[in-house]
């Protein structure tokens, strides 16, 4: 089986599982404990605290173990804004981009069904980019006057907890001041089209008005740099699984001075901030696993992305009326200058196909309209994309049926998220790119791993030529 799937989940490393391994069998004592098996594992608990630390620029008392990257989100998102609020009792309101990751989105929509919050969607262009220029927006009194900005997106339902009209958000038409957020949460990189934001640019535009910036990393760790000074954000979340953990633990960095409320009662674990027994053995994990993803990051890097770019060409080369969504790596694109984010252009398209050319148009011209008032460079030092993520859309197909395809010649991709599987909707980070509803219920996604070689991808461009032209005949 060739797997390219490692957005939704990568292999466990064998040097992890080694540093796990003592943790896990004999020196299985609870850290909370005073014996000396106990000390021995709360030892290992700070030394795994202080080897994440290093890796991100951070200071150990920063760093609070998850169970994973929803559970990081989760405390982020509220406990940021829950604890502002209650400092500030005006703060009740909430940024999130339209593209969120679900543990995101369901946060904020819980903040706004049940703690009294109102939710709002920062937009984004057609290639997936937040304009540090919509955020400034955003957070400017001004843009509370009526018809100063459209009326904020309301948030997606979610077709596993939302009836049929039942409301999601009570969302009020602009935005409100800066003196109403209590927080805004920007994901560093898509796990669904892989933009990578300009994340300094949007920390520099929160921090002028004093705002939080929670940004989820989950899926930029390995080949992005995780500096947090650099990055100039409030909060970062990271997940061990998509670098090489077992399932089951990730971790939540908080900036010291950044109120937190705990999710959790118990025991006060991560000094107060979330109860629990401490997951000795995935803490270990996680910081071994980071270490190296840190150590291989530009080398891998540069490997990777060079196999994404071959499956890109591949693709678009033999498989005419493909979309690929999200921005174009392949391009050089500076916002400031063009005003225009890479995206999937009638150029990149290459439709032939009659019956998919207006459709492929229609998601074209939602993409250079959106993407006409960005106002801001793209991506995170030079990086508009994750060098392992390439979608793409294929106009008059079923996404699912290729995945099934695909899978029975032995490829393994996916069609988005693999956290909001079982849904039949189209996906909402598409949706908010503008791609139309019968065009994104054809994406299929491919990620790329440690393990991806150039037979592999060979194999995959032709296994998804031959599906494409089967179900299209």
């Amino acid at each position: 089986m060739i797997y390219l799937d490692h957005a939704a989940t990568t292999a466990p490393r064998r040097e992890v599982l080694e540093a796990m391994w003592p943790w896990l069998t004999h020196e299985f004592g609870n850290a909370s404990s005073h014996h000396e098996r106990g000390q021995r594992a709360a030892r290992a608990l700070d030394d795994a605290r202080e080897r994440v630390a290093a890796v991100l620029g951070a200071r150990p008392g920063e760093i609070i173990f998850t169970s994973g990257g929803t559970e990081a989100d989760n405390l982020a998102v509220k406990g940021i804004a829950l604890a502002r609020r209650e400092r500030q009792p005006g703060r009740n309101r909430v940024l999130i981009s339209a593209i969120e990751h679900d543990a995101v989105l369901e946060s904020a929509r819980s903040l706004a069904q049940f703690d009294g919050f109102t939710a709002a969607e920062l937009p984004v262009d057609g290639s997936g980019f937040v304009s540090p220029g919509m955020l400034r927006a955003f957070l400017t009194d001004d843009a509370s006057r009526p018809g100063a900005l459209p009326s904020a997106g309301a948030l997606p339902r979610h077709p596993k907890t939302a009836g049929a009209g039942e409301p999601v958000v009570a969302n009020a038409s602009g935005t409100a001041g800066s003196d109403s957020v209590a927080m805004a949460s920007v994901m560093l990189a898509n796990n669904e089209v892989g933009t990578v934001q300009n994340m300094s640019a949007l920390a520099e535009v929160a921090a002028e008005f004093g705002v939080p910036l929670h940004t989820d990393a989950v899926q930029a760790a390995g080949t992005l740099p995780l500096r947090v000074t650099d990055l100039g954000v409030s909060a970062l979340t990271l997940a061990g699984h998509k670098i090489g953990t077992p399932q089951g633990v990730g971790l939540l960095w908080v900036k010291r001075g950044t109120p937190l409320r705990s999710l959790m009662s118990g025991g006060g674990h991560e000094r107060g901030r979330r109860s629990g027994t401490s997951n000795v053995a995935g803490a270990v994990g996680l910081a071994t696993a980071l270490e190296l993803a840190e150590r291989e990051r530009k080398e891998y890097t540069a490997r990777v992305a060079a196999l994404r770019d071959r499956l890109i060409d591949g693709i678009l080369g033999a498989m005419p009326g493909t979309l690929l969504t999200g921005p174009d790596p392949r391009k050089t694109v500076n916002l400031q200058e063009t005003g225009v984010a890479a995206s999937a252009t009638a150029k990149d398209t290459h439709v032939t196909d009659p019956d998919s050319a207006d459709i492929a148009a229609g998601a074209s011209a939602a993409t250079a309209t959106a993407a006409a008032s960005a106002s801001a460079s793209a991506g995170l030092n030079g990086n508009t994309r994750l060098a392992t993520n390439a979608s793409f859309c294929f106009p008059g197909v079923n996404g699912e049926t290729v995945l099934v395809d695909l899978e029975n010649q032995g490829v393994l991709v996916s069609s988005g998220s693999a956290c909001a599987t079982g849904s039949s909707e189209p996906s909402h980070v598409l949706t908010a790119m503008g791609v139309p509803a019968e065009v994104a219920t054809t994406s299929v996604r491919f990620s790329l791993g440690r393990e991806t070689t150039e037979n592999d991808i060979d194999t995959a461009i032709r296994a998804t030529a031959q599906i494409i032209a089967e179900l299209r005949s």
